[in-house]
């Protein structure tokens, strides 16, 4: 049988939605590369996706629907083989089993970015619990602070038309680690470089992307938002304000201006722990540069005033009038300019939609220990793997242990959380299914078409969903809609098509073109077009509706400093994407086992030399792993990469065990990185402590 090459999207959670050309050879998957022809990507895949196909074709693929027979929490060992009737049944009957007592809101779906396309992503299997009245997800674990901040701000997820950034003359890498998490932006960036323009990363790390920068300013974790007012005080301090852009295109630049006469610069510089010199010479750059892009990273937004931040930092382009230019502006995601609705795909107005509460994803621990009256009895779990990524580790052990919570779990392979669960389905990967892809960081709307059959049994998301809806009796014809049903309904109201699609793989979707100035004359996706320097709306969420700054919470607490002295941060990796590939021999070991990095002059003060193993511990729990000595964080900072399994891990614990079920200012977030700890030397650990082998 002769290769054939087919072209589908990388459904990985990452700004660059990647187009690749799938290689086959008598039904199997034999090549993976990019595809050269994208104007975005370009060709090149990142560390994490460039040995997909050995998790594609992996032994470890769950190919069965299993059912558990034994107790919860101990592993594959506990769980025998059933046919696809009969853990469709069992799903069925735990659902009405839960439902019977205390009605419908007792069930809720937990699902993320495990795959990013739309159909196997969030349409069916929301419509189906939508229909079913179950609670709602607040999906808020990502980028809940940053897209309630920017819609706050600006009307909607949008910005700077990310090509156009080779315009710029100075580029400002806020909490933006691209070279890690948006590698294919990283080559126009080079470009604008190569012309002239000056790149400086703005993060309290180091990081890979930082040491390629002509500038870093490493900041306290969570001070953001005061450096961002310092800077635009220094605008207003050298007349270099652009008053008329303001004028036209702004709502409450002369509150904000008030403001900013109480941030000094160097009141801003103790706030973030930074040389006020060397703010006011970033500030002197920003006055003298047009145009200035400002990229926003989502790391910045894992703290209690995240949504102070994200407003604040992408302020500083409104106050420049940068988004005048070709290259100017800020940008955090592209999100708000793909036209694609998929709410209103996930609940069609002709499917019944009883009313039912909403519960935070990024509260699932406190949701299954107590917080959510009635209980949640019956969860079903897809697109996530909550047991690994989602903060309090030990509360939420303790929910998903619980007798009486019946669990159904849609997944590839064995997870943390299929530990938990009553019954595991088994889910296809990208090339076996088809999907539609927008991106949060380019304008490009893709189509992935099956290439290869799935292994064994498994099936698409959306089939799973269809085959629970008929087994719990559910009849109305939204439940049998086709992926292809699903992807026409996707693209209704768009400019394009899915023949557009299935001619040419990828469509510039937004309508934006590329190197174009989208908001020069301003038209931001607010009522009335003008960005929000105050919004009166905030009020309603006891933030302050003027631009400014609140504190992280743990990182700015004084107290509980004295007890745990170190703030936490828990960082993305090269070789880890969330927990997808933290199940991978390849991966895991190009990123090693956890690791702490702590600078040279906490681990003195500790007793600490680089390669001892530690307990890093707070009030909620502990985790085990290596030091690092090293200077790529400042005293008082230590980090670790997130993303670890806790079978895989030494003790069985993850950072997770020791961050907060917290909110953020807006959007409900979680708080990963304003997280206190203390590091002290490890018990050695017994073999029998010593982590699961892949």
């Amino acid at each position: 049988m002769p290769r054939t090459t087919h072209l589908g999207a990388c459904p990985l959670d990452c700004p660059d939605t990647c187009t690749w050309q799938l290689t086959v050879e008598d039904g199997r998957a034999v090549g993976l590369r990019g595809d050269r022809d994208h104007p975005f990507t370009r060709g090149a895949l990142c560390g994490k996706v460039n040995r997909y196909l050995d998790v594609l074709n992996g032994p470890d693929r769950l190919t069965t629907p299993l059912v558990r027979v034994g107790p919860k929490g101990v592993g594959r060992s506990a769980y025998t083989a059933v046919s696809w009737d009969e853990a469709t049944d069992r799903v069925a009957a735990g659902l009405r089993a839960a439902i019977d007592r205390f009605g419908a809101e007792t069930v809720l779906p937990y699902y993320f970015a495990g795959t990013m396309g739309h159909v196997q992503g969030a349409t069916m299997g929301p419509r189906l619990f939508a229909h079913l009245g179950a609670s709602r997800l607040q999906t808020t674990i990502c980028t809940g602070a940053a897209s309630a901040a920017l819609g706050s701000l600006l009307g909607d997820r949008v910005g700077f038309e990310p090509e156009s950034i080779v315009e710029a003359g100075l580029i400002l890498l806020w909490g933006a680690n691209m070279v890690s998490t948006n590698l294919h932006h990283w080559p126009f960036v080079q470009q604008a470089r190569e012309r002239g323009a000056y790149v400086v990363a703005i993060d309290p790390l180091r990081t890979d992307t930082a040491v390629r920068c002509d500038e870093h300013l490493a900041p306290l974790p969570g001070t953001d938002a005061a450096l961002a007012l310092g800077l635009m005080r220094h605008l207003v301090d050298v007349d270099a304000t652009d008053e008329d852009w303001l004028a036209a295109h702004t709502v409450g630049w002369q509150q904000t201006a008030a403001r900013l006469a109480e941030w000094p610069v160097e009141r801003a510089a103790v706030e973030c722990g930074l040389d006020p010199d060397v703010v006011r010479r970033l500030g002197d750059r920003i006055a003298t540069t047009r145009p200035t892009a400002v990229r926003i990273g989502l790391g910045l937004q894992r703290h209690h005033g995240a949504g102070q931040a994200i407003r604040a930092v992408a302020a500083l382009s409104l106050v420049t009038g940068d988004f005048r230019y070709p290259g100017g502006g800020s940008l955090c995601m592209t999100s708000g300019h793909h036209p694609i609705d998929e709410d209103a795909v996930a609940f069609p107005p002709d499917l019944p939609t009883p009313a039912a509460r909403t519960i935070n994803m990024s509260r699932i621990a406190a949701a299954l220990t107590g917080e959510a009256d009635p209980p949640v009895t019956a969860l079903v779990v897809f697109n996530a793997n909550p047991a690994a990524t989602a903060p309090d580790q030990q509360r939420l052990r303790a929910g998903l242990g619980r007798a009486d919570l019946f669990t159904a779990v849609l997944e590839q392979r064995w997870t943390d959380t299929c530990d938990w669960a009553d019954v595991v389905l088994p889910a296809t990967m990208q090339p076996e299914h088809l999907d539609l892809h927008s991106s949060y960081g380019h304008h490009y709307t893709t189509l992935n078409v099956p290439a290869v059959e799935a292994p064994g049994q498994a099936l698409p998301n959306a089939e799973i969903f269809r085959r629970i809806a008929a087994a719990l009796g559910l009849d109305h014809p939204r439940m049998r809609d086709s992926d292809t049903d699903l992807v026409r309904q996707l693209l209704d109201g768009t400019p394009v098509t899915l023949d557009d699609l299935r001619e040419h793989t990828y469509v510039r979707g937004s309508g934006v073109p590329v190197g174009a100035a989208p908001y020069a004359d301003g038209g931001f996706p607010t009522p009335d077009g003008r960005a929000r320097l105050v919004d009166p709306e905030l009020d309603r969420h006891g933030v302050d509706p003027v631009i400014g700054y609140t504190p992280p919470a743990e990182a700015a607490d004084p107290v509980l400093a004295r007890r745990f002295p170190l703030v936490l941060l828990s960082v993305a990796s090269r070789y880890l994407l969330n927990s997808t590939f933290a199940g991978q021999q390849w991966h895991t070991a190009r990123v090693g086992p956890p690791r702490l990095h702590l600078h040279p002059d906490d681990a003195a003060a500790r007793g600490l030399t680089d390669g001892e193993p530690v307990r890093v511990h707070n009030d909620r729990g502990s985790f085990l792993a290596d030091v690092v000595v090293d200077d790529r964080t400042r005293p008082g900072v230590a980090f670790t990469h997130k993303a670890y399994w806790a079978r895989l891990s030494p003790g069985g614990n993850t950072v997770n065990s020791v961050t907060a079920v917290r909110d953020t200012d807006l959007g409900g977030a979680p708080t990963f990185h304003d997280t206190r700890v203390e590091v002290s030397t490890a018990p050695a650990r017994p073999d029998d402590e010593a982590p699961e082998q892949l």
